[in-house]
């Protein structure tokens, strides 16, 4: 699983180097990686409904896919910090001055302890009880990323509200779904 994650940035790296993001490639960069994420972190919210409404069960791949999410998002946020702001002093600013960011740092602060805690032992260490409230972080973290997507869009653009719909979809069904019991 990780090994095949590693190979759309890494292809979006060589797009970069070659000449095929474009005029702005640290701009295209940043947004294919952050729609990157986006999209994986969809996929995290669709294990349990698609294992509802399917049967079939993905869950052993939902924690691949959540720091898959965040391995991404950490690479979005370099992109980011190191080559597109680049000064130190101006990251703060710029945090505090465009609302867009200031929603986006907000969802990565919520992801961080999230990934942290993405292991076995941490499990243990918390309890299926703790673990499983913080881990109920994940969707603030997911509405916030995908408010984050649409507010950075200039005008008016469907595709963000597209993800920002499966995102408000697949929480609502979530929070709806009976749990499956085991036969008598």
């Amino acid at each position: 699983m990780y090994s095949i994650a590693v190979m759309p940035p890494a292809w979006f790296l060589w797009l970069g180097l070659s000449g095929g993001l474009g005029a702005e490639p640290i701009k295209e960069l940043e947004h294919r990686l952050g729609e990157l994420a986006l999209q994986v972190f969809i996929a995290v919210l669709a294990v349990r409904p698609l294992r509802e409404w399917t049967g079939v069960s993905f869950l052993k791949l939902r924690r691949a896919l959540g720091v898959v999410t965040f391995a991404y998002v950490c690479l979005h946020l370099l992109v980011w910090l190191v080559l597109d702001v680049q000064i130190l002093s101006e990251i703060w600013a710029d945090i505090v001055k465009r609302p867009y960011i200031t929603v986006g740092m907000a969802a990565f602060v919520l992801l961080v302890p999230l990934a942290v805690t993405s292991n076995n032992l941490s499990l243990r260490k918390l309890g299926p009880k703790r673990w499983k409230s913080l881990h109920r972080m994940t969707y603030p973290a997911a509405i916030l990323a995908a408010l984050h997507f649409v507010m950075l869009a200039k005008g008016f653009q469907i595709e963000p509200l597209v993800y920002l719909g499966l995102v408000l979809g697949l929480i609502a069904s979530r929070q709806r779904l009976p749990r499956r019991t085991a036969a008598a």
